[in-house]
């Protein structure tokens, strides 16, 4: 048994790199050039984390993960010094309530809420529905116009299951929200969380005899920029996608990029025009195309799309990047993070423009989330 991590040693400014894996979940600290880093954990060894989240708000530098595994199931714990520590097992429980017959099988997002909420947190889980906490995460609970909504008996569960994998509230109206699960498709509320629609029109769904059913395609991943926030980029089991309003109607912008088969999606922190992906050859073959680790980049909201490759393997390298395993940080030059199914984790410190290698040999990675430390 790995020993006991003895917590992340970073101060104002430092960036950190939280790196969810199958087997536990590992940190890294790096100064403000990013050109170093220093690594610590597993944490949770042995416990898969898709999910790992830093909340700043209100003052806090409280640390979220969440993690699991078949035998003792999934929870969510906390940590306010960066990893010294952590709540116990039992603590922070998220349960479906029994006589809705469902039970907790993975937690896939961890998304704090608006900076004007600061003690509100929700939770994207499978199978698919979202929890709010509304005291900080001292107690969770499903929203229940989204466990009892009337299209559930008809959601299907996706090759990674029936995942809630996004969770986008609007920063200007706490009414509004977009969350999208697998497969499901994309759904909205404009009155608080009362009632929830399908905003699809448009998404093909490649996989069905219907092609545009009013819900039920594969999404997997929606960003958008806090300041263009009805503007919506979509990576779709097959098809790329942007909106314009707030889901509304939905336009294809795979332009120049080898496939619309991908997973990872990542917002510029700074320019609502600049989206990076990762593009997979397709559903029967979920590695890089031609063998090249490349990320594309558009910054024209998807009119055209870039390949980034210096200082990533152009030869043999048949690498798998998930949905939620690529995250920017929102230093002035943004960094660019990564991390591959096969155990490696890259870094930009250029917006993309070229990468280097932060570390290889971890077990399988499923979830990359950046912060720099206010």
């Amino acid at each position: 048994m790995p020993e006991t991590p003895a917590g992340l040693r970073a101060g104002t400014g430092d960036v950190v790199l939280m790196v969810g894996t199958t087997k536990g979940a590992f940190l890294f600290r790096s100064d403000p050039d990013r050109g170093t880093w220093q690594t610590e954990g597993p944490h949770f060894p042995g416990e898969e984390v898709y999910a790992i989240a830093l909340d700043q708000r209100a003052g806090r530098r409280r640390l979220w993960a969440a993690p699991g595994n078949a035998f003792f199931g999934t929870t969510v714990r906390a940590s306010d010094d960066l990893g010294a520590t952590w709540s116990g097992k039992e603590e922070r429980s998220v349960k479906f309530p029994e006589e809705s017959g469902l039970a907790l099988s993975r937690i896939w997002q961890i998304r704090p809420g608006r900076d004007s909420e600061p003690d509100r947190l929700f939770l994207g889980v499978e199978p698919t529905c979202l929890f709010e906490s509304t005291d900080a995460g001292d107690t969770w609970a499903p929203v229940e116009s989204f466990l009892k909504h009337e299209h559930r008996p008809k959601w299907t569960p996706g090759n990674g299951g029936l995942c809630m994998h996004t969770i986008l509230p609007d920063p200007e109206s706490a009414e509004r929200m977009v969350v999208a699960f697998s497969t499901g498709g994309v759904y909205r509320t404009d009155d608080g969380g009362a009632s929830w629609r399908p905003r699809n029109q448009g998404v093909r769904a490649e996989f069905r005899p219907d092609k545009h059913p009013e819900f039920g395609q594969c999404v997997h991943k929606v960003v958008h920029h806090p300041s263009r926030p009805e503007r919506l980029f979509l990576q779709n089991h097959w098809g790329l996608y942007r909106s314009d309003d707030w889901g509304d109607s939905w336009e294809d912008v795979a332009n120049g990029v080898p496939s619309d088969f991908g997973f990872a999606m990542a917002m510029h922190p700074h320019d609502p025009e600049t989206v990076y992906i990762v593009p997979l050859e397709g559903d029967y073959f979920r590695c890089t195309p031609e063998a090249k680790l490349r990320v594309y980049r558009t910054r024209n909201g998807g009119a055209s799309w870039e390949p980034l490759s210096r200082g990533l393997p152009q030869e043999d390298a048949y690498e798998t990047v998930l949905r939620d395993a690529l995250d920017t940080d929102d230093r002035e030059r943004a960094g660019v993070y990564f991390g591959t199914r096969s155990g490696k984790v890259y870094a930009s410190a250029d917006d993309g423009d070229s990468w280097s290698l932060v570390r290889d040999g971890l077990p399988p990675v499923v979830c990359v989330k950046a912060a720099v430390l206010a």
